[in-house]
């Protein structure tokens, strides 16, 4: 499924993913990263703070779903129960925030 998806433009990831290898990675693949620095990082690397703020809004999206036990709990292992499972919730939520 991996293969058939566009190819990504930036990666925008939290702090766990801020490593050397990760970064060099990416850009041989030639994906950009918005990545924030470690704390810990000597020279920090800058990232676009706009563009980060997007992950929230996937983020949330994942963390309404797992209010769904069957999703949070994953009963469904393969794919074509799971997106089953997966469209009820999602087509609840997504009508919830457009109406409220």
């Amino acid at each position: 499924m991996l293969p058939k998806l566009p190819p990504a433009k930036e990666r925008i990831a939290d702090r766990g993913d801020d490593s050397a290898r990760f970064r060099a990675e990416r850009a041989a693949r030639g994906i950009a990263a918005c990545i924030p620095s470690t704390r810990s990082r000597k020279q920090p690397i800058p990232h676009d703070p706009t563009l980060y703020r997007q992950r929230h809004r996937s983020e949330t999206m994942f963390g309404r779903l797992k209010d769904w036990r069957r999703i949070a709990m994953r009963h469904d292992r393969c794919a074509h129960p799971l997106l089953s499972a997966i469209t009820p919730p999602a087509t609840v939520t997504f009508c919830l925030n457009q109406w409220s």
